[in-house]
């Protein structure tokens, strides 16, 4: 991750490291949400953050909860599978179990959507707004094991503040 300022590498090779770099990561995602409320914008802006701010990543971003299908939303990377069911890949297991889905071999992972052949790991997380899924973010990364739990609790708290700074209601969908 590079300080937004210098440009520097931040230090993330030890566990109170990351940490400080994903307390500057939540700064930067309060800053982006400030003053805009536009569920679209905001995840565009997210996804775009976290694929610039991370190393090691070859995908970043959200598929929408529709039903029981995930739809491909705002992300940065490769082109990606638009539809994934609930039942299958780590993105439709972190949607069935509502729970992080940490994977630090794909290939070991059962069921395993191979949208980029270089993808090796993988880490997804719910994004539940008044406890009901509404979309799932997904990180992928070309290197085994990239993703630890740090990073699962660091994005977590990133993505608070992006349900926290949200109108969700404003999605087309759910206008009558």
């Amino acid at each position: 991750m590079t300080h937004p300022e210098t440009g520097t590498s931040l230090d993330m090779s030890s566990a109170p490291a990351k940490r400080a770099a994903y307390a500057l990561l939540q700064a930067q995602a309060a800053s982006l949400f400030a003053g805009e409320r536009d569920w679209l914008a905001n995840l565009a802006q997210f996804a775009a953050l976290i694929y610039n701010a991370l190393p090691g990543l070859n995908w970043a971003g959200f598929y929408l909860a529709r039903n029981e299908e995930l739809i491909l939303g705002p992300f940065q990377g490769k082109v990606a599978c638009v539809r994934i069911p609930f039942s299958r890949g780590v993105c439709g297991a972190c949607a069935r179990t509502l729970e992080i889905q940490l994977v630090p071999d794909v290939h070991a992972f059962a069921g395993h959507i191979a949208c980029d052949a270089a993808s090796r790991s993988e880490l997804v997380l719910p994004v539940l707004v008044d406890g009901q899924l509404r979309a799932v973010f997904d990180l992928d990364s070309p290197l085994p094991a990239r993703f630890d739990g740090d990073d699962a609790q660091g994005l977590s708290a990133a993505l608070a503040l992006l349900v926290q700074a949200t109108d969700w209601d404003t999605r087309p969908e759910n206008k009558a």
